[in-house]
């Protein structure tokens, strides 16, 4: 079989012997954490708004004002291509990469927590800067603020989850964080559905309250306790203890602190966690987790049709508040999507989700080629029922990567790592998906514009080898203990040539 799962319980190990009940100080401690979720979903959902809204162009982008209002009821690829304008948006994920870097030295001395206080913090500053904007520079600046907010927390959020959630949970509690997304998408929707009708400044209504979810994570930031893998790795083991305790709910504790201490003395034996990574025995991870994921879930396009959904439906012919209010509602898939995800894939597993929705995915990107081939980009207002069409197609769309490389785009790297390159490998991820993320960002409008409808079959291509890729490479991670997780590759089929074979240098005890 090209993946699959293999019964944890080697020697030395004791996952069969951890112990967890309900606790609402876990809850509380989650709930704080999966915040960072809906910053980076409130961006992405306000920022397409923002950029279609008449006010904002007019102040802003006076050349791309007048050729919207030129093919104003008309279908044009071309109406919002403006290499300055989609800097706009990408500039937050180009600063977002490069802050990940600093996020993971961060957290690896001083912890989870003080990356998501951090991240809070230069969200807070880049939301208030955004709001007052009063030229483009202003913009762009608090727009790499805003990403800085983005690398530190999106580095640090998906890993205090895992490390906070039991093992038979931790696919729906590290979900939290693609919900929060969600969340944020959709209320950024609504906000600028409404905020469009406010003129002249509805759009700095619409940066300004980006601001709220940061000072919330903020606040929740400082009260919460960091993770016990965290504590344990600082030498705080006391205090790791009685959080483990707290969060579990029993007292009963023993085996799993006693595996937190066993693989804290193993990272303490890594000098240089980015080269560790590079190592052959850590190649399933690097090539899977820190590389291929976090880039193939930008690649699906769905980040594409979130940025732009409102520029997407103008450019198809819709109002403003007609476009708005479309990518409202596939967004609302977006959201729905996750809590099916969030229920079931601890029950179902991680592969069958990718490979499932893929498909699902694969033939609505083909349908959408199809039908802009033969009815779009004619200078003319395209039908009331092709449009209706379009907008199901694409909420299916939605729908599938919403339960898939939405949610496991995330879930899947932040189970991989073991204690010794969690954090700088979690700095990786979070650097290839900013990377393609403002290359999508950057390049979307203007392979719309070139490429037409051909840029939709191009993502329909591009799944379909990502989702090879994850029939053959993908071992199963559901409820597998996270510090237990390299057993599944020297079961593998392909990858235990490499993690079995090692040389005495790059060799590791594996008890």
């Amino acid at each position: 079989m090209a993946g699959g799962g293999v019964e944890i319980g080697g020697p030395g190990k004791r996952a069969h012997l951890y112990e967890h009940k309900f606790s609402w100080y876990f809850v509380y401690t989650c709930f704080v954490g999966a915040l960072g979720g809906s910053l980076f979903g409130y961006d992405l959902g306000v920022s397409g708004g923002v950029t279609s809204m008449d006010d904002f162009l007019k102040e802003f982008f006076p050349k791309v004002y007048r050729r919207k209002q030129m093919h104003l009821h008309e279908t044009d690829y071309c109406k919002y291509d403006d290499q300055v304008l989609t800097l706009f948006t990408s500039s937050l994920y180009f600063s977002a990469l490069v802050m990940t870097f600093f996020a993971s030295f961060l957290t690896r001395k001083k912890g989870r927590k003080a990356s998501i206080i951090v991240g809070a913090l230069s969200f807070l500053a880049g939301a208030i800067l955004n709001a007052a904007a009063k030229n483009i520079a202003m913009l762009i600046i608090g727009r790499v603020l805003l990403g800085g907010g983005i690398g530190f927390g999106n580095q640090a959020v998906p890993l205090y989850l895992s490390e906070m959630a039991p093992a038979k949970n931790r696919g729906a509690v590290n979900q939290l964080f693609q919900f929060t997304t969600c969340a944020g998408i959709l209320i950024a929707n609504l906000v600028n559905y409404f905020t469009e009708k406010i003129h002249p400044y509805g759009w700095r209504i619409s940066l300004g309250l980006a601001g709220l979810p940061a000072f919330a994570m903020l606040v929740g930031g400082i009260c919460c306790a960091e993770t016990p893998n965290s504590l344990v790795e600082q030498g705080r083991l006391d205090k790791a203890k009685q959080v483990l305790q707290r969060i579990r709910g029993t007292e009963n504790v023993e085996a799993e602190f006693e595996d937190l201490k066993e693989a804290s003395e193993e990272a303490q034996a890594v000098k240089s966690p980015f080269r560790t990574l590079l190592k052959r025995k850590y190649r399933p991870q690097l090539i899977i987790g820190a590389l291929g994921i976090p880039a193939f879930q930008q690649l699906t396009g769905n980040n594409s049709i979130l940025f732009y959904a409102p520029v997407i439906f103008q450019s198809l012919g819709f109002g403003a508040n007609a476009s708005l209010f479309s990518s409202f509602i596939t967004n609302g898939a977006l959201l729905v999507a996750t809590v099916i995800s969030m229920f079931l894939v601890d029950k179902y597993g991680r592969r069958k989700f990718f490979l499932e929705a893929g498909f699902e995915m694969i033939c609505c990107m083909i349908i959408t080629g199809a039908v802009l081939a033969v009815n779009f980009g004619h200078g003319k207002e395209i039908g009331k029922g092709v449009s209706a069409f379009l907008v199901v197609v694409i909420f299916l769309f939605v729908l599938a990567y919403g339960r898939s490389w939405g949610p496991l785009g995330w879930l899947v790297p932040s189970e991989l790592f073991p204690l010794e390159i969690r954090s700088s490998a979690q700095s990786i991820v979070v650097c290839v998906n900013m990377i393609f993320t403002a290359l999508v960002a950057q390049l979307f409008l203007m392979s719309l514009c070139h490429l037409k409808f051909g840029i939709f079959l191009l993502f329909a291509s591009l799944i379909i080898f990502m989702s090879f890729f994850v029939f053959f490479l993908l071992p199963e991670t559901k409820k597998v203990p996270i510090e237990e997780i390299y057993l599944l590759f020297e079961n593998h089929w392909f990858w235990r040539r490499f993690v079995t074979d090692q040389d005495p240098e790059t060799s590791k005890g594996t008890a």
